[in-house]
């Protein structure tokens, strides 16, 4: 079944939100598609009939079996696209967001599984974020938030949850990348703030909100 630009966008913002809560709020997908809650009303009507979607009003709604399986498929293609984007086009991942956004709504599945292929089948995007299978399957990630992280551990991040352009561009300046091995020198009480040491590059400060939004693997002791 084919389906509009505005509905796979729709079906795309509930399966992300559901990651926060069972039942997706009206008010909350409104503010997810930047659009009045009416709008949002007379979609999920929509995508209800098309059996996509579980909506009773003022209840909220969440993804049928068949709507997550939509959903997973349009994140399969977001990602993929922008990790061939970046490691075979060469663009900055601060940029590819958007470029993906367009590129996510190609509804052939060869087309997608061959570029799956062409890339080696991978199990991340260039953010980190798991790329479920052509099965909908997501690999499991096991790491840890930098916030959570004591003073004097050498980490590897393994993934970015702010992925705004303005976050990659600050990451990007302190040469932090997706296997970049960091270490926290110091944390400051007054403002949440940490000190860390990019292994073989620089030492800098970060605010409390990046560290929450960083993750990481591979805990070792120092040497």
């Amino acid at each position: 079944m084919i389906f509009s630009t505005s509905e796979e966008n729709y079906i795309k913002s509930i399966f992300h939100l559901q990651q926060f809560a069972e039942l997706v709020n009206t008010n909350a997908l409104a503010t997810e598609m930047n659009t009045r809650a009416a709008s949002v009303t007379d979609m999920l009507k929509k995508l209800k009939t098309k059996k996509l979607v579980q909506y009773e009003k003022y209840q909220g709604c969440k993804l049928t079996e068949v709507g997550k399986k939509v959903a997973l498929a349009i994140v399969r293609k977001h990602r993929l696209w922008e990790l061939f984007l970046v490691d075979k086009l060469r663009f900055d991942w601060d940029s590819v967001h958007p470029i993906a956004e367009e590129l996510e709504h190609i509804s052939s599945e060869e087309l997608v599984n061959k570029l799956s292929d062409f890339l080696g089948n991978p199990s991340f995007d260039p953010h980190g974020d798991p790329i479920p299978d052509k099965n909908g399957k997501i690999p499991l990630l096991n790491q840890q938030c930098l916030s959570d992280i004591p003073i004097k551990k050498i980490v590897t991040i393994s993934s970015v949850s702010n992925q705004s352009a303005q976050m990659l561009e600050m990451l990007k300046h302190y040469h932090i990348v997706l296997g970049t091995q960091i270490m926290i020198l110091k944390k400051f009480e007054f403002d949440g703030s940490s000190e860390i040491k990019v292994i073989k590059k620089n030492v800098c400060i970060i605010s409390e909100q990046v560290t929450k939004n960083l993750f990481v693997h591979d805990i070792q002791k120092k040497k």
